[in-house]
């Protein structure tokens, strides 16, 4: 452990997360979207968190891009970025539980072991794997920033699904098929499991 470490002591809230969900009305947890870029990631943790600020629960989207143009802009897309860009993520999304919040996370986050991280750092109850799938093939069809024609051209290096692999979640809690299925299906969807589950 190091100087640092050693003269850091955690100091506990006067308001707890316990309290919050409490006048919440709702559990806080992370639904953490993980899938190819364009799978639909973005678009649904967005529609689905309209849907769920219109019913009055506290949320908040963190997106994979979003959050490069801040808190991660040191960040380049090598293995070691990929994981320290997932593993702050993973910090603040439990920030977000704390403060009684759903948050939902957008990010291809393409190592299960980076999203074994995340899931370890809260509740058995706190985070939620999506799994947005979509044919690589679809996803490049769909390319709304062009990024696959670049990566297809080696203009783009480390890109998922061309050039860097993508590890499918072994067992999300949840898997959305954006091929077959319309955003409105996926957010019904969504809603339907957090219902059953008792988390809203």
């Amino acid at each position: 452990m190091s100087e640092k470490q050693e003269n850091i002591v955690w100091h506990e809230s006067t308001v707890t997360k316990q309290h919050r969900r409490k006048k919440n009305g709702h559990q806080s947890f992370i639904l953490w979207f993980t899938g190819l870029s364009a799978s639909g990631k973005s678009t649904v943790a967005n529609a689905l968190a309209a849907s769920l600020f219109n019913q009055g629960k506290q949320v908040y989207v963190l997106d994979g891009d979003n959050v490069r143009h801040g808190l991660n802009q040191d960040l380049g897309f090598n293995e070691d970025d990929r994981k320290e860009n997932i593993r702050r993520i993973g910090e603040v999304s439990k920030l977000f539980i704390d403060s009684g919040q759903i948050v939902l996370t957008a990010f291809i986050s393409p190592f299960r072991i980076d999203r074994d991280l995340v899931r370890s750092l809260v509740g058995p109850e706190e985070f939620l794997e999506v799994y947005v799938h979509c044919s690589l093939e679809e996803c490049e069809k769909r390319d709304p920033k062009g990024l696959y024609k670049k990566a297809r051209k080696q203009e783009i290096t480390h890109f998922t699904g061309i050039s860097a692999p993508y590890e499918e979640p072994e067992n999300p809690e949840i898997v959305l098929d954006t091929e077959k299925n319309s955003i409105e299906q996926c957010v019904e969807s969504l809603l339907t499991e957090l219902k059953q589950k008792q988390l809203i």
